[in-house]
């Protein structure tokens, strides 16, 4: 009897060794853990004798960047130095921080826009203007923090820190794909990460003490997270129509025709988004007629105050000269380009 307990034993040691080596049990002894999110169960593949096990990093991972290992691992560290570099806030008046967020890897027009956002505000608006950029783009994985939900969450939890949430105004940018059900693609492929619905952006932001929040939600379908997001002390302005698509993404395209006519042109002639807003709104209608396209229909929602709050943070600011739109990789701007899905 106690030969058989003791084959027992050695026989299940085996078995979970074999699974530790193999990943399946974690790690207890790692240096770092990634605080993670359950994802949705995997569609299981039928085994097939003639399929190769796929490679890692996959053949999008561009070969002089750091392996996707790496990159997970150093996240912190790059959250951290993007909110160190931060200027301090201005006293005794309303600061504005941007923290734009480019979901998308697989084009650069999220990337153009992020980057040219972040140019914009700290170089028109002057010193009470402050930009984050949280993005995924082949060219920025060793220099820039991911886009992702978590890092949403981090940055934040670091700008919560650094800003006066009673005076200080957020404007989150997110640019990328949206799909009819009102979830934003969150993608750096080979990456697992977490999509971002219309629900979870609401109790992302609602987390948090920010009284003055300005979000733009650049996508299709993206009126959809209005409802989620609206509140008193916050703007709301989306690209698209609950049920439309926008347009202007694709690797043929510099920006998106709401970027382009909101960040490029409505912001370089006034500081004053609502006005900005509506000015893009009739630029975007005209280039649609020009393209025989269903218009997108981009939606506003004004809560309470934010109005009055982003106009004392006006009286602080004496708008610089225009930021020329120079991106790394210049394609053309939105006129026919292509429709985002």
């Amino acid at each position: 009897m106690r030969a058989s307990l003791i084959a027992l034993l050695a026989f299940a040691a085996g078995i979970l060794t074999m699974l530790w080596v193999q990943g399946w049990l974690p790690h207890t002894s790692a240096p770092h853990a990634l605080r993670l999110r359950p994802a949705a169960p995997a569609t299981a593949m039928p085994p097939s004798d003639d399929a190769e096990a796929p490679a890692l990093p996959s053949d999008d991972w561009p070969e002089q960047a750091p392996t996707p290992e790496q990159v997970l691992y150093t996240q912190p560290r790059l959250l951290r130095a993007a909110l160190d570099k931060l200027a301090p806030r201005v006293p005794g008046k309303p600061n504005l921080y941007l923290l734009a967020f480019a979901a998308d890897g697989s084009e650069d027009v999220f990337h153009n826009e992020a980057e040219y956002a972040a140019r914009l505000f700290t170089r028109r608006f002057g010193p009470t203007a402050h930009a984050l950029v949280l993005e995924n783009h082949p060219d920025t994985l060793a220099t820039r923090p991911l886009a992702t939900w978590s890092n949403l969450e981090s940055a934040l939890d670091g700008l919560a820190q650094r800003m006066d949430p009673q005076r200080d105004i957020l404007l989150l940018y997110m640019t990328t794909h949206g799909s009819e059900d009102h979830t934003l693609l969150v993608d750096m492929d080979p990456l697992p990460l977490d999509q971002i619905g219309a629900q979870d952006l609401g109790a992302i932001l609602a987390a948090y003490p920010f009284k003055w929040k300005v979000v733009v939600v650049n996508a299709c379908y993206s009126g959809g997270f209005i409802p989620s997001l609206q509140s008193s002390g916050t703007l709301v302005l989306t690209a698209a129509r609950s049920d439309r698509s926008s347009f202007g993404c694709g690797n043929d395209s510099a920006a998106t025709y709401f970027g382009h006519a909101w960040l490029v042109d409505a912001l370089n002639r006034t500081p004053d988004f609502i006005a900005a807003f509506g000015q893009a709104k009739d630029e975007i209608a005209g280039w649609e007629r020009q393209d025989r396209l269903l218009p997108s229909e981009p939606q506003m929602a004004v809560g309470k105050g934010i109005a009055e709050q982003l106009a004392r943070w006006r009286q602080g600011v004496v708008p610089g000269p225009a930021v020329p739109f120079l991106p790394a990789s210049p394609q053309r701007v939105p006129v026919a380009a292509a429709q985002r899905p």
